[in-house]
């Protein structure tokens, strides 16, 4: 095997110089005669495959003791030439065939061989010229071939000089440009006009692939050979443009970075000078320490190192360090490892939740069941996302700070009433001047901890416009499959919420994003009945107003009688908030008189509470005295809570139309159109003239017309007065009911029953009818007003009929029923 030569003996190497030049003058003088009559000369092949030999070139070969030492041997001891052949295959090393070559050699000289150490062997040879390869004729010991001798004239032409000054002219670009060329090469070529010469000679020069040099050698025509050197010259001259321009770049960002440190070294000095220079560099040192100790994850640590290298590359008063310090502020700010420890205690928090807050059961079972959970499974990751919907002022935010009483936890709330922009929740890009993280990454860092209890108020009050939808980007924040990596784009990295128990308020789900909404658990607060409010005045309201006002529980006292009239006449609504503003307002007159000198104690009845308090601002439906025609009590629900919703019917002569007046709303008033139409459709049984509808009118009104009313609920109650103004058979003035009426006269279930019978126990009405449907909803209602109310379940309008009229069906004949009422009325 035969491949390029390294060789630190420099005596040898001359000796093999010296030893080759006499050798190259004898061989080059070799007469013709040498060369048979046709053309052929016989000579030991030497196998090269890793170098490629061009004519005038020399090479040192390092040669193994195989056949191409017995073929270098041959020819030294025959003063013999030599042709060095390639392989089509680089990897094979014995038993050549022709077909194994390539068809185009080199005849080289070959100088003296040394000796090496474990039997190797090393000499130079030197191209004399191309030589085609006929066939071997000998493979041992020495390798033989048969060769012609390549003729290369070539005729003068206006092709040949314009390819040869092409030829010049680039490799003078390349030389230019390539460093590695020696500085004698370009004059050198310049003199060259042979076309075999100057390809070979470039061919040598350039560091052209093997595989280029391989197909530059391989070429016998000169012409043809000088059209692909310049092929490959102008690639090598494109790869030596672009590496210039990549090494000028390189070099001006070098010129540009040496600058900025010679200026920054220059400032550096003044700043010493000024004595500010240690000052700035103390507060990198601090702020790098920061940094490494704030226990960050790998990610963001990475982030706040090379905003601190930023700091650091920017002279001390750039205004861009403001921007990046307060950056860096936040992050060491914000809490990624500190976490309060949850108090795991089941008795500690049902203590703290039931001291705090009467009632609310459905909630504190949740929190309950939460810690039990957390004790038997103390690693559990993901939080419960809990929503508490209810009327206002019935405890759904101070239970939320009770909660994190309750398990140890610090307590934050933001409210998200009238937010309308995204970047509320996210954030702002630290592109626009004066930008923050959003409000929950700010929340987060006034927490200190990754594990506060997080409330949410007023979720069902986010609006949208054209800077987004906040309600969208709390999908994220609210979601404990993706809210572990929360994005907020001042930040720019993510932030793990996975920690945090997340509580959410609102009044109403039906303004909350249906996507919105699933994600998180809804527990529902109802009204308190006066029953509750009652034990919630005693218990919490009232202590907290005579602290608040410089009274002692000696100066003042409210009877019970006091405090319901105080609910009912003085406030509107299903739970305290108002109520204990009125008992604020008691304390404060009495407080008032107190400091004047006007006594020292008082005592609150039923009969003075209008001598501090002024005129009632309520006034309750009064019952009706006596059973009436075509009026029935309906129930209603308000966002306040329960309401009595009389509905009045009224038969007269007209043309058959049908009347509803009230402020009704498109529901009501299709109910209003079903109830008719089933009375209609059974006027029979109701012995009913099946012209009666022709030449009578029915107006139906809903008094309290200022207010809006809409709903199916009321279907019942308006065929009920239907019946009873057409058939002029009384309703009973103590009965109510709600439920949804079909064609068909089936009673359909309805929302909000628990509040609606607490507003007929509220009236004193102790009859109420409600869907079947809807009994399961009693679990609901409080012991003392379901043991005082009489609930009667409907399936069809035959059991409301039965219940409404007291026994006197308005099925009867007509003279019959008349006779009945009559009856019953005396």
């Amino acid at each position: 095997m035969s491949e390029p030569l390294n060789n630190d003996d420099q005596g040898n190497y001359q000796d093999l110089v010296s030893s080759l030049s006499q050798r190259t003058e004898e061989l080059f003088r070799i007469p013709d005669a040498d060369v048979d009559e046709d053309g052929t000369f016989f000579a030991s092949i030497v196998v090269l495959q890793n170098n490629v030999v061009f004519p005038r070139m020399i090479s040192p070969v390092f040669i193994e003791q195989e056949g191409n030492f017995d073929s270098i041997q041959y020819a030294l001891e025959n003063v013999k030439t030599a042709v060095v052949m390639m392989p089509k295959n680089p990897d094979q090393t014995g038993a050549f065939r022709m077909r194994d070559f390539y068809h185009v050699g080199m005849e080289i000289a070959v100088g003296r061989m040394i000796s090496l150490p474990e039997n190797n062997f090393s000499t130079l040879i030197q191209g004399r010229r191309r030589v085609i390869l006929q066939k071997i004729v000998r493979r041992s010991p020495a390798l033989i071939g048969k060769f012609t001798v390549n003729d290369e004239e070539v005729d003068e032409s206006r092709k040949l000089t314009a390819t040869l000054r092409t030829t010049k002219n680039l490799f003078e670009r390349c030389a230019a440009l390539d460093k590695k060329l020696p500085e004698e090469a370009l004059p050198f070529v310049i003199s060259i006009n042979d076309p075999s010469w100057i390809s070979d000679m470039i061919a040598t020069t350039i560091n052209f692939s093997l595989e280029k040099r391989r197909n530059i050698l391989l070429t016998l025509d000169p012409l043809k050979r000088l059209d692909l050197l310049n092929h490959y010259l102008a690639e090598e001259l494109q790869v030596l443009e672009l590496e210039s321009k990549i090494s000028r770049k390189v070099q001006n960002e070098v010129d540009r970075t040496q600058r900025e440190y010679y200026l920054r070294e220059q400032a550096k000095a003044i700043q010493d000078e000024l004595g500010e220079g240690d000052v700035y560099n103390r507060e990198l040192n601090e702020l790098r320490e920061r940094i490494e100790n704030a226990g960050f994850g790998e990610e963001v640590r990475k982030v706040a190192l090379k905003e601190l290298e930023r700091i650091s590359l920017m002279a001390p008063m750039s205004p861009e360090i403001g921007i990046s310090r307060t950056y860096l502020d936040w992050l060491l700010d914000l809490p990624w490892n500190n976490a309060t420890e949850d108090n795991l205690d089941i008795s500690n928090a049902e203590m703290i939740l039931n001291r705090d807050h009467y009632g609310l059961k459905k909630t504190k079972d949740r929190i309950i069941e939460y810690i039990a959970v957390r004790s038997l499974k103390p690693k559990k990751e993901r939080q419960p996302i809990l929503c508490f919907v209810g009327p206002p002022g019935t405890g759904k935010t101070s239970i939320g700070k009770s909660i994190a009483e309750a398990l140890g936890r610090k307590f934050v709330r933001i409210s998200l009433g009238g937010v309308t922009d995204e970047a509320e929740i996210r954030g702002h890009r630290r592109t626009y001047i004066g930008s923050l993280p959003g409000r929950v990454i700010q929340t987060m860092k006034r927490a200190g901890t990754i594990n506060p209890v997080f409330m949410l108020d007023e979720i069902d009050k986010l609006g949208s416009d054209y800077r987004g939808d906040p309600s969208s980007a709390l999908l994220e924040v609210l979601d404990p499959e993706q809210n572990n990596k929360f994005a907020d784009h001042y930040l720019e990295v993510d932030y793990d919420l996975s920690k945090v128990m997340f509580i959410t308020t609102a009044n109403t789900t039906s303004t909350i994003p249906e996507p919105l909404l699933d994600r998180m658990e809804v527990i529902e607060f109802n009204g308190y009945v006066e029953e509750e409010k009652l034990q919630i005045v005693r218990q919490y309201l009232l202590g907290r107003q005579i602290d608040e006002n410089g009274l002692n529980e000696d100066q003042i006292h409210i009877t019970d009688e006091a405090i319901i009239k105080l609910c009912r006449e003085y406030t509107y609504e299903s739970g305290v908030r108002n109520l204990e503003r009125e008992l604020g307002k008691v304390c404060r007159k009495i407080a008032r008189r107190i400091a004047g000198k006007q006594g020292t104690s008082y005592t609150i009845t039923e009969e003075n509470l209008e001598e501090f308090m002024g005129p009632a601002y309520y006034f309750q439906t009064d019952r009706e005295t006596n059973d009436e025609i075509g009026v029935v009590n309906g129930l209603a629900w308000t966002s306040n809570g329960g309401d009595t919703l009389k509905i009045e019917a009224a038969a007269f002569e007209g043309k058959g139309s049908l009347q509803i007046t009230g402020q009704i709303g498109d529901v009501m008033q299709e109910s209003a159109q079903a109830a008719m139409s089933f009375v209609r459709s059974h006027a029979k049984r109701f012995n009913i003239k099946a012209d009666w509808f022709e030449k009578y009118d029915v107006h139906i009104h809903v008094p309290e017309g200022a207010v809006p009313k809409d709903g199916p609920s009321a279907g019942v109650t308006l065929a009920a007065a239907i019946i009873s103004a057409i058939t002029a058979v009384p309703a009973k003035k103590n009965v109510a009911m709600t439920g949804e009426i079909t064609l068909r006269g089936n009673v359909l279930p309805v929302g909000g029953i628990r509040e609606k019978l607490l507003a007929a126990h509220r009236l004193g009405i102790r009859k109420v009818l409600i869907p079947e449907k809807n009994m399961r909803d009693l679990e609901e209602l409080p012991e003392q007003a379901k043991n005082e109310l009489e609930i009667i379940p409907l399936k069809t309008m035959d059991d409301v009929i039965f219940h409404v009229f007291d026994g006197i069906d308005p099925k009867m004949k007509t003279a019959v029923r008349k006779k009945a009422v009559k009856e019953k009325a005396a």
